[in-house]
């Protein structure tokens, strides 16, 4: 079996969508042979307290909303401390987290960043401000109007977060075409947003920030990489050189998944260096 590089977007069961313990995720990576691996457990700023301080007893409430989402990204950087030390000699854990909507509550955002156990924070935009996560909305019954509209929101709130958020890398740029072009066939030229998306990356670039590969999109029914080859070729065009490769895996059984296709991608766009964080500071692996 091929040695997997590194992992740098994976899920344990401290995030509400994902399955497996953190140490079952860390044996994994250990077991794959990983160079480096981060795990990046969710924490939606949106959603720091739990679902009754921003509902109270409302029951239409979506799954995405009831968790306190604070309380579960500090146990689980916690946990991940512990098991650096356990594993020591063994893997290379980087401390990790992914916030979503750091802009939607800049407070909670803060508390997280400045949290000193931390190496490494993608920043990920999952849903619009006052608009569910993009996992939810029904796109069979929007016009090409709305998708459109609901897209030029995306970008331009997340070159808000690029702008200003204290992140390490942005991550999984396209997710919302998970959805509207994976799971509802719905068609989008992403073209029409490249002025945005030429922002967002010379925002991130003058930053010292950078971006990911999110191979996840591989093994669903989008087929391709969050973002894919045209995309990343601009950033690198920009005169990106920051990259992270993560396969975003919820479960032991994906963890490191598409991880070999994205290190040729990556290369292929001219890319010759893939990245990790020690105390936010990037570190480079040739590929």
């Amino acid at each position: 079996m091929e040695k997997i590089l590194l992992d740098m977007h994976t899920h344990s069961s401290f995030s509400p969508d994902a399955e497996d313990s953190a140490e079952a995720m860390c044996l994994r990576a250990a077991e794959l042979g990983l160079s480096v691996y981060a795990l990046t457990d969710h924490c939606d700023v949106n959603f720091w307290y739990p679902v009754e301080y921003y509902f109270g007893d409302r029951e239409d409430v979506t799954d995405a909303m009831m968790y306190g989402a604070g309380k579960y990204a500090l146990d689980s950087i916690a946990e991940q401390v512990i098991l650096r030390e356990k594993f020591r000699g063994k893997l290379e854990i980087i401390v990790g987290v992914e916030t979503g909507q750091p802009m939607q509550d800049k407070d909670r955002a803060a508390e997280l960043f400045n949290d000193e156990r931390l190496d490494f924070i993608i920043g990920s935009h999952h849903m619009n401000a006052g608009v569910d996560d993009f996992y939810y909305l029904d796109y069979s019954k929007m016009t090409a109007s709305e998708i459109d509209t609901l897209l030029k929101d995306c970008f331009l709130q997340t070159l808000d977060m690029c702008r200003f958020a204290d992140i390490d890398v942005l991550g999984h740029l396209t997710y919302p075409l998970r959805y509207i072009c994976g799971e509802h066939g719905r068609n989008v030229d992403i073209s029409s947003y490249d002025e945005i998306i030429r922002e967002i990356f010379k925002t991130l670039i003058s930053r010292g920030k950078g971006i990911e590969i999110n191979t996840s999109g591989l093994r669903q029914k989008y087929g391709r990489t969050f973002p894919d080859f045209e995309i990343l070729k601009l950033y690198r065009e920009l005169g990106g050189e920051i990259l992270t490769i993560g396969s975003d895996a919820h479960k032991t059984a994906d963890l490191g998944k598409g991880i070999h296709e994205g290190i040729e991608l990556a290369k292929a766009a001219g890319f010759e260096y893939a990245a990790y964080f020690k105390r936010h500071e990037p570190q480079f692996l040739k590929l």
